[in-house]
């Protein structure tokens, strides 16, 4: 998913970031367009590139009058504001090109998606979900445009490094993800990390946790003292799967969760570092660590009742920043898990959010890509700063002020720079995102037990990588 980035510092998000990804990677409806010189590429056979050897025209104000379909999940406070603007932006530079934006939730999104990619008449530009259950089939059936062309035209390659490209690359046949062609452009970066309410922090005579032990004892002094110590809500399954991947990424290294995530061959669920963090996240749900009805609670009434004050912590990713900043202000902070030190390494699940891509039967390529180059470029990632967004470029370029803002680039920051980047667990195999979700539901509910929980995500992990090849 998430499906989620954030900042600051050190050696600059673009080389730190640049270093994280290559660890988890090593590891591992449509209008005319008069004037654009791209074939709609329609005729693709399923597990075929559209071809993207025709010339790229990069003037968007000489492709005459054009409509561009655009399907994005930016529904949220922050993530709406941000696309407002940028829309609202590009049209006053480019009059002659209309754009007819459709909002959908990340969910909606998901599902409705693949139906409208086989359609005779698909949007033009789609945020697609890096994933393969997602991106990798969409690519498998010829059904998104590769971009390299546009990508030297418009010069991405100097905008984002290559372990960030990578994030939305794939072969064309859709078997190998990170490399390959490249099949879309994310606007920001992602990092799941601890939301706390610094209020209620103060008043059980607590601090942010500097210890995972540390953390643990806060949520059972939570408990005790009648607070609700973490907000979730899982009804849609995939939230709990950011709980997990923290959990896990306390106990199992680095370079292993990256071979599991990526769907390699070399890794196994079934070790006694995954049995603890299922163990683990078990028993919080039975100590009820979570709000009573998690499981039947949707994604958005749990971080909005969190931002009620109704909950200690929560863990979910830097995309929340900012409406929950809104909902709490001052009393809202956020910080990376913990580890089992004070001065551990830090881990955390992160990467890029969804990638903005151009589908195969657009007859607008050349203005869906010079839309892409504008709300991705620098002026761009000042819009999504100002905006409360996390910016996947020029990240340390950005000024923003002390508060939960600050913490979170300074959390993105500090990981990044520490290669402590774990990619999310459901990239793992096409059916992971399914997989993976409902067996969380089923341990968090008592109806599995950590090695039955284990061995599920283990056949459809191994089933896939021996397949693969």
């Amino acid at each position: 998913m998430i499906a989620s980035t954030r900042r600051p510092r050190p050696a600059g998000p673009a080389t730190a970031l640049a270093a994280t990804l290559t660890l988890a990677l090593t590891l591992g409806a449509a209008a005319c367009a008069p004037g654009s010189s791209a074939p709609p590429a329609a005729s693709s056979p399923p597990g075929a590139a559209p071809s993207s050897a025709a010339p790229v025209r990069t003037d968007a104000a000489a492709l005459g009058n054009v409509t561009l379909t655009v399907w994005d999940q930016e529904v949220r406070g922050g993530q709406a504001a941000q696309m407002k603007q940028l829309n609202a932006a590009f049209e006053a530079k480019y009059p002659n090109i209309k754009l007819n934006r459709v909002s959908r939730s990340f969910d909606d999104l998901n599902t409705t998606l693949r139906l409208a990619l086989s359609g005779n008449e698909p949007p033009d530009v789609v945020e697609a979900n890096n994933g393969r259950s997602s991106m990798g089939a969409f690519v498998k059936a010829g059904q998104l445009r590769p971009l390299d062309a546009y990508a030297e035209a418009y010069g991405w390659k100097t905008r984002y490094p290559e372990p960030v490209l990578r994030y939305s690359r794939y072969s064309a046949d859709g078997k190998l993800f990170g490399e390959g062609n490249l099949y879309g452009l994310p606007q920001v970066g992602e990092v799941v990390g601890l939301f706390y309410n610094s209020a209620k922090l103060t008043k059980l005579g607590l601090r942010p946790p500097k210890t995972w032990a540390e953390f643990e004892a806060a949520l059972a002094k939570a408990k005790a003292a009648g607070e609700v110590p973490m907000q979730l809500g899982n009804l849609d399954k995939w939230p709990a799967i950011h709980v997990f991947g923290t959990v896990q990424s306390r106990g199992v290294a680095a370079d292993q969760i990256g071979t599991l995530a990526f769907g390699r061959k070399g890794a196994s669920w079934n070790t006694p570092e995954n049995t603890k963090a299922a163990e683990q996240l078990a028993g919080w749900a039975t100590k009820g660590y979570f709000n009573e009805g998690f499981n039947g609670q949707g994604y958005d009434p749990a971080w909005q009742a969190f931002g009620k004050g109704q909950g200690v912590f929560m863990i979910a990713g830097t995309w929340l920043l900012a409406d929950l900043q809104k909902a709490l202000g001052d009393d809202l902070g956020f910080m990376l898990p913990p580890g089992a030190s004070a001065d551990a390494a830090p881990v955390a699940t992160g990467g890029t959010g969804l990638p903005f891509a151009v589908t195969a039967k657009s007859p607008n390529p050349d203005a869906a890509a010079a839309y892409i180059d504008f709300i991705t470029n620098a002026d761009a990632m000042k819009v999504l700063t100002t905006t409360g967004n996390l910016p996947v470029a020029d990240t340390a370029a950005q000024s923003v002020p002390a508060g939960p803002q600050q913490d979170v680039f300074a959390a993105f920051g500090t990981v990044t720079a520490k290669n402590g980047l774990v990619p999310y667990l459901d990239y793992a195999t096409p059916t992971f995102a399914d997989t993976l979700g409902a067996a969380l539901q089923d341990l968090l509910a008592g109806k599995a037990t950590p090695p039955e929980f284990l061995a599920t995500l283990e056949k459809d992990y191994k089933a896939f990588a021996e397949s693969n090849g």
